[in-house]
């Protein structure tokens, strides 16, 4: 902690710092917070359908998403490079090293742990909650919406956990986005994970040590709300 004291106003008198490290957490936000939102709109219904219905090979596929919980994501950055170079399907966007490219790769990690836990949250609403929506003459839309209204909070701590995974993410983006920053001193896809490897091996260590602390803060106020969301899960 002092040296982080001592670090922050050393960085605030240099604008070519500060800008660097402000366009970096800039972009670390941006990508993140995109991949988690693009995310939500697909899992949240996979989720639902899934939860509300039974069809043939549902177990195979909760057993894929749950296992994509924890799918390597250099193996998810590789995958996603193969399909956007020259030679894959996608090639001709001309996505390579762009934040496009390193929101599609947050994506595909953020997407299993949203899917999986807004399911459990969706699966543990009690029968008797959607018993009583049919007995008062709910439609299966009602009943979806009263679920969901019973689910909130496991919802919301599914995203804010997909988000907890994409803003920690290193490998992914290091291999799709290319950790590339201007001579001007701004991060084009250069993100705090990315940043805070590269600056630690060049030896800068006070801009390595406040990027490491904006990353701490960011997944402790993450897991702070998480946690306050579950406290409130279990007194219900």
């Amino acid at each position: 902690m002092a040296a982080l004291t001592s670090t922050l106003p050393l960085l605030l008198e240099f604008p070519f710092e500060t800008l660097y490290v402000t366009s970096i957490i800039r972009v670390s936000l941006y990508v993140s917070i995109i991949a988690v939102v693009v995310s939500t709109l697909v899992s949240l219904p996979v989720a639902f359908v899934m939860g509300f219905t039974e069809f043939r090979g549902k177990q195979f596929f909760t057993s894929v998403i749950n296992t994509g919980m924890g799918f390597p994501s250099v193996v998810v950055g590789l995958l996603v490079l193969l399909l956007l170079s020259n030679q894959g399907p996608l090639g001709g966007l001309d996505l390579v090293f762009t934040k496009e490219a390193m929101i599609m790769s947050q994506f595909v990690l953020a997407t299993p742990p949203i899917t999986a836990i807004s399911l459990a949250s969706i699966t543990s609403v009690e029968t008797r909650v959607r018993d009583a929506g049919h007995v008062l003459g709910g439609t299966k839309i009602d009943v979806a919406l009263l679920t969901l209204k019973e689910a909130r909070n496991g919802i919301a701590t599914a995203i804010l956990a997909g988000f907890g995974r994409a803003i920690s993410e290193i490998g992914s983006v290091l291999i799709v986005g290319g950790n590339i920053a201007g001579a001007d001193g701004v991060s084009r896809t250069r993100t705090l994970t990315t940043a805070i490897r590269l600056e630690a091996r060049q030896g800068r260590y006070d801009t390595a040590i406040v990027l490491g602390a904006v990353l701490i803060v960011l997944v402790l106020v993450v897991n702070g709300i998480v946690i306050r969301l579950g406290g409130q899960e279990g007194l219900r």
